[in-house]
């Protein structure tokens, strides 16, 4: 419908719908007519209307909304209208500066986005959209409504200038930023600066509400332009090493002047409470001052900061209030972080200071320690009793602060130890005392219980701290004091079990048990550590066989009695996992009376987590990958060519099977078989995973082949539409056509690489024409109902295809369709899915691109064969994965495009001397090349996308890029020359020669053919062009007009 508003007072029912309308459909309406009203030639005048004559604040928000999608048009304005707009928005803030703060926002970002879209725009031979610090400083004259909202516009401007419009080329905004800050930054921050010093200089009246904002205006001013990307690194603010400001050598007088640094401690102390937001109590100038403190040791050595003078007292200041911020720690506890890593850095570089200054950190770093120990332990009592979310919940903080502290805590390590051995003691008395006695009182038992789940994580961090300091014997000795301690505590809490059991102290057990596994267990550490002194004693663990034995043993007893426990199982299964990877361990492992029960009894009634019954969600199945992985890596020590121990071994599985294969027949307990299917598909991945040789691997093809595969494809026939049930079952048949260690390579009499790509075959095309019957999906369905089972089958699909196990050439000769079918299913998967989803969903997009790259390199004949409007499809999904971060995706692109551009030369080059043999290939060659004339803006684009890439753009992986490039500049000579030309002629004159002696360089000595030794001398030339190009037009402070955006 075409909207025409006849009236102000439509326009301002649409606001109020807009903006304050609680009607859902009324708002969608809304937002529609907002877009028409956009599109419409009558939108300025009709802004105009709503500024002047509106009665409400909505009005003039409406108004400023539309003319900043205006402005930001991709097709922009004519200069003249935007220079009105810009005019026109400035007087009216002018003549109204009490408008409603957000509209003076709205309009001002109207004009920060037409001076930087128009920035290099001239008219007349004057920058026309550069005059806006003029224009702001008549503004700065006038009453204190006008200054505030000149200060606002240059803050406005700076924060657009150092915003990344990722819908534009990144090249085009970065040559803006970058003349933005050689030509205005500074001044914007010298004028704010001046600013505050005028504040200083008079007494304020900090009471007047106008003058308090003028002040956090300019402020906010003066860290935008310190917040700004000088150097177009966009450091990720989390990763706090990189977090530096590159501040220009220009500015460096002004920060080496003492009184800059003055002027802002001197505010600090002036301005009131609300202004300075009352020191360090509040929690975010708490965190900076954190983070802060944390620079010190990555901008300077140890040795450096124990010469400076205030070093004793500035190390003691610090340790005492890290000690004062780990006793509230329910204060701030994100920043912690950065106190501990400061103490972390600075102990890991005791052994390296060289100075005779003292470094104090032995004094100070126990007391860390013991203040990180303590409040800790105070803390359980506080949780528990008033209810409080608990800081134990959360592992990821939990394991990344104990991380940390397991350096410091090293430090002096007697007193921790002795610490740590008093206050274990202490509590697992107290803790006995409970069980035994009557009452059991439930908050005394669960302070208890906490603050023994903190002492064992607090035990196996230090006890891991061995591996990030160095270590004496006598350590080793206290090691085995504490490591005692939790053993016992181990077998007490499972002879209690089920009935006292606590998942918080189970948790932190099995952190202990990695932790010590990593220090004291592996093929690395010597056999005679001290650790087991004190454990000979106490426990009869004499070496690391017995305590392999205890920790086979506890994992038999969690995994038998902590089946509804999600958290504990899988941290179990985890921890087997990791034991069972190396194979000194292995060889260890299988002689232990628990594993070789495991291997004999992996069924439900020994292992509940294994069952199905509907107390245990979808989602717990997982870690059945886990365990079927680890207990797989067991069987196989002496597996060799046993078949029968191999077929024991499986059968439970064989059991599972033929049920399902009973009920299946009779059509009843489908939600059981369901489950059961699920299971099923879950332990053999983990089982195939597991299985590396070719007589492995082949022992489990023949189990499942014919028999149970056949099941599998009927379950996904059956219940195509609940990802549950086919996900874990595609992810089986993706993993079973991995040719990992050559383990599919089959004798040369065996058919079982054939047969094995058929039942693939069979599955991908029934999930895929299933999952089309699906018709249209919201956008939160979309990637788990549909999406993520297409990447699973492209990632199977592409295995097969690079696997080397298949003949692919013996379907056609036989007359199987079971390759054509399973390429076609992989076309109408792909049409089904837009190209925005292929990008924005990475697993999909790092499955259908090399998936691609595989198909271009060997069945070419396949993708000359598509259809014109598929072969668009593909050619511009490359096309916009070219430009992709994603390096995966981007070099899987260039390689599909450097066959496909090869294919098309050699086609070209032996067009003139075909024999009648090659028929076949020449129409397939004819079709592509036809192909090509029909669209020849497609290679085109990619050879502007890829030029663009090199010269503007931080080109992660040039190498990949150089290789289509002279494929396509050799099929597009004309077309290279014209972009030539462009890139030259947009750049002033002194440097036009300089560009086009680059590009004479680039081609020198490069022969008209695709040859390896071309290709190599084409990279290398390449690699120079793009030095001397970035050299040419790095900017020099000239302020010359350049348009610097091959991609038009």
């Amino acid at each position: 419908m075409a909207l025409h508003f006849q009236s102000l007072a439509e326009l301002e029912v649409l606001c109020t719908h807009l903006y304050v309308g609680t009607d859902l459909t009324q708002r969608i309406e809304a937002e529609k007519a907002l877009l028409e009203l956009i599109d419409s030639p009558e939108c300025l005048s009709k802004c105009q209307l709503l500024l002047e004559q509106g009665t409400t604040s909505y009005a003039q928000l409406l108004a400023a909304t539309c003319l900043s999608k205006l402005v930001s048009r991709v097709s922009p304005l004519p200069v003249e209208q935007r220079v009105d707009i810009r005019n026109y928005i400035l007087n009216y803030v002018a003549s109204q500066p009490k408008l409603v703060p957000f509209v003076i926002q709205a309009l001002i970002q109207v004009i920060a986005k037409i001076t930087k879209l128009g920035w290099f725009e001239v008219q007349k031979d004057q920058f026309v959209f550069r005059e806006i610090i003029a224009d702001v400083k008549k503004f700065l004259q006038g009453t204190v409504e006008h200054c505030i909202i000149g200060v606002i516009i240059l803050s406005e401007l700076t924060q657009e200038m150092n915003l990344v419009d990722y819908s534009r080329p990144s090249a085009k905004h970065r040559k803006i930023a970058t003349s933005f800050r050689d030509t205005s930054l500074k001044d914007i921050l010298v004028l704010a600066c001046s600013l505050l010093k005028e504040v200083l200089a008079k007494p304020l009246n900090l009471q007047d509400q106008g003058q308090q904002n003028l002040v956090m205006q300019v402020l906010k001013l003066v860290l935008n332009c310190l917040n700004f990307d000088f150097i177009g690194s966009s450091a990720d603010e989390s990763a706090d090493d990189l977090c530096t400001v590159q501040i220009p050598t220009t500015w460096r007088t002004i920060f080496l002047e003492p009184e800059t640094l003055d002027l802002f401690f001197n505010l600090y102390h002036s301005l009131p409470p609300l202004l300075s937001q009352l020191g360090l109590s509040d929690p975010g100038n708490y965190h900076e001052f954190c983070r802060f403190l944390a620079r010190l040791k990555t901008n300077y050595q140890l040795g450096e900061l124990v010469m400076v003078k205030e070093y004793p007292e500035v190390i003691r200041l610090i340790a005492n209030f890290t000690i004062t911020s780990l006793q509230h720690w329910e204060f701030a506890p994100n920043s912690v972080h950065y106190l501990l890593t400061l103490w972390q850095r600075m102990v890991a570089s005791v052994p390296f200071v060289k100075s005779t200054e003292p470094h104090l950190l032995d004094t100070y770093a126990p007391e860390i320690t013991k203040a990180f120990i303590t409040s800790r332990l105070e803390s359980v009592a506080i949780v528990v009793r008033d209810n409080l979310d608990d800081p134990l919940d959360d592992t990821a903080t939990v394991f990344q602060q104990l991380e940390q502290l397991c350096t410091v805590s090293r430090c002096e390590y007697e007193k921790t130890c002795t610490l740590l051995v008093q206050l274990f003691d202490q509590n697992a008395q107290n803790y006995q005392k409970l069980l035994h006695s009557a009452s059991g009182i439930t908050v005394d038992m669960a302070i208890q219980e906490g603050r023994l789940a903190w002492l064992v994580y607090l035990v196996g961090t230090v006890v891991g701290g061995r591996l990030t300091y160095t270590s004496t014997d006598e350590h080793d000795a206290m090691d085995g004091e504490l490591s005692c301690r939790v053993f016992q505590l181990i077998s007490l809490m499972d002879t209690g079990l089920p009935q006292c059991s606590n998942e918080k102290i189970e948790l932190a057990i099995l952190w202990f048990l990695d932790q010590f596994r990593k220090t004291y267990v592996g093929d690395q550490l010597q056999r005679t550590s001290k650790v087991y002194a004190r454990m000979s004693e106490v426990l009869g663990i004499t070496d690391d066989n017995h305590v392999l034995e205890t920790f086979m043993t506890k994992i038999v007893t969690n995994l038998k009695y902590w089946g509804r426990c999600e958290p504990v199982i899988s941290r179990t299964l985890q921890f087997l996992n990791d034991l069972s990877v190396g194979y000194i361990l292995l060889k260890k492992l299988v002689k232990i009376d628990a594993v070789k029960f495991m291997l004999k009894n992996h069924t439900s009634e020994h292992f509940p987590f294994l069952g199905i019954s509907d107390s245990y969600s979808l989602s717990d199945f997982r870690c059945r990958t886990t365990f079927y992985t680890a207990l797989t890596r067991l069987l196989m020590v002496d597996l060799g060519e046993d078949e029968d121990e191999f077929e024991n071994f499986m059968l439970p599985l064989t059991v599972s099977f033929e049920t399902v294969l009973q009920i299946f027949n009779n059509n009843f307990k489908q939600e059981d078989v369901k489950r059961m299917l699920i299971g099923l598909a879950r332990d053999l991945r983990g089982i195939a995973f597991a299985l590396n040789t070719k007589t492995s691997y082949t022992m489990l093809f023949d189990w499942m082949y014919p028999t149970y595969l056949p099941i599998l494809q009927r379950t996904i026939e059956r219940w195509y539409g609940e990802p549950a049930c086919t996900t874990p079952i595609l992810k089986l048949m993706a993993e079973l056509m991995q040719n990992r260690s050559q383990r599919l390579n089959f004798d040369v009499s065996s058919p079982n690489g054939i047969l094995l790509f058929r039942e693939a075959s069979k599955m991908i095309c029934t999930y895929g024409n299933q999952i089309l019957s699906l018709g249209s999906l919201s956008k939160d369905q979309i990637y788990p109902m549909k999406l993520k089972g297409i990447s699973i089958c492209y990632s199977a699909l592409k295995s097969a295809l690079c696997g080397n196990y298949v003949s692919f050439g013996v379907f056609k000769l036989y007359g199987d369709n079971h390759f054509d079918n399973v390429l076609q299913a992989f076309v109408k998967m792909l049409l089904s899915v837009s190209h925005s989803d292929l990008l924005q969903y990475r697993k999909l997009s790092q499955s259908y691109y090399p998936l691609l790259e595989c198909l271009t390199q060997d069945h070419m004949s396949f993708i000359t064969n598509l259809e014109p409007p598929v072969l668009l499809y593909v050619l511009t999904s490359i096309s916009e994965g070219l430009t992709t971060l994603d390096t995966v995706v981007s070099s899987s692109c260039c390689t599909s495009l450097d066959y496909i551009v090869t294919y098309l030369f050699k086609h070209i080059a032996k067009e003139g001397k075909k024999p009648l043999r090659c028929r076949e290939a020449t129409q397939a060659g004819q079709r592509l090349l036809h192909f090509m004339q029909q669209n020849p803006d497609v290679l085109q684009q990619m050879m502007s996308v890829l030029m663009n890439t090199i010269v503007f753009e931080d080109c992660r992986n040039q190498w990949s890029v150089s290789r289509p490039l002279l494929g396509l500049i050799l099929l597009n000579e004309k077309y290279f020359s014209e972009l030539r030309a462009s890139l030259i002629n947009s750049q002033p004159l002194p440097k036009q020669e300089v560009l086009a002696q680059c590009f004479r360089n680039l081609m020198e000595g490069v022969e008209q053919s695709l040859s390896t030794k071309n290709r190599d001398r084409f990279t290398q030339n390449l690699s120079v062009f793009r030095r001397d190009v970035a050299e040419a037009l790095r900017t020099d402070g000239s302020t010359e007009p350049c348009s610097l955006d091959m991609m038009s």
